[in-house]
């Protein structure tokens, strides 16, 4: 097997004081394979999106480390593209002008960036779009336009946090179709941070579980759904078995979190 793409080795991030501070993370560890989709899921306040600050270089491990392709992550990284739970669109920009910024940034030729953005302003089902502004558009369709100004730079990682988590439930269902089709194209490397179990069936090949705070690796669900996944194996008994067996372990998560909470 060849090397992970993505390698977090014992990652512990705690804010504040050894003695009196607050502990987020834990010692996690697990590796993230080319090609692969991997989901992390876990109960409100268990430290997914300290993880995900960690592992975009936003945020240092206090111990531990993170390496994409055996560099070490110490601040944003080109590697590695980051979609987050509040689209960014720039709303003076057009779509296909949104999606072409990072390449503009790059310094790429304005004839070579408007045809690399028009690909994948088409990718992500935004053609006849390209001249709107981001208020025109709805919210899925401005994350559309977030995502695909992610890929457009071509990283070697796509990490995405909660980036449907505004959205109402048949347009979240809609976009992970269309992110699922996107990564099967691309054979995209991707890690996505959500807590909708659901979201994380339907998308991944791995699933990693995290305890309440402080967030340690529970354990990891493989799941074994064909792909492509359409609405029938969404339906199907295997789906729902998988659902259920990681609820079982989140639902024992969510108990601690809310005693913790009636306690304080």
């Amino acid at each position: 097997m060849s090397a992970p793409l993505l390698s977090v080795d014992g990652v512990t991030r705690r804010f504040g004081p050894e003695t009196c501070g607050v502990l987020a993370v834990d010692n996690m560890s697990f590796d993230v394979r080319q090609g692969e989709f991997v989901s992390i899921i876990g109960p409100s306040g268990c430290g997914k999106s300290t993880l995900f600050s960690m592992l975009g270089g936003l945020l240092p491990p206090t111990s531990g480390r993170i390496a994409v392709e055996g560099d070490v992550i110490t601040g944003p990284h080109p590697a590695v593209g980051m979609v987050f739970q509040e689209e960014s669109c720039l709303p003076w920009r057009s779509v296909i002008d949104n999606v072409a910024f990072p390449l503009e940034l790059e310094g790429i030729g304005k004839s070579e960036r408007h045809d690399r953005a028009q690909h994948f302003v088409e990718l992500v089902g935004l053609h006849g779009f390209e001249k709107r502004h981001p208020a025109e558009l709805s919210g899925g369709m401005r994350q559309r336009v977030c995502i695909a100004r992610t890929l457009a730079a071509k990283p070697r990682l796509l990490l995405m946090d909660e980036p449907f988590a505004a959205l109402d439930e048949q347009t979240r269902l809609l976009l992970g179709d269309k992110v699922l089709q996107i990564q099967q194209e691309l054979h995209q490397t991707t890690l996505l941070i959500t807590h909708s179990i659901t979201e994380a069936v339907q998308l991944s090949d791995r699933i990693l579980v995290m305890t309440y705070r402080p967030g340690r690796l529970k354990r990891i669900v493989e799941v074994h759904l064909p792909r492509p996944r359409n609405a029938d194996v969404v339906t199907s008994p295997e789906f729902g078995a998988t659902v259920a067996e990681i609820w079982s372990d989140l639902r024992e998560e969510a108990s601690r979190g809310m005693a913790a909470s009636e306690v304080s």
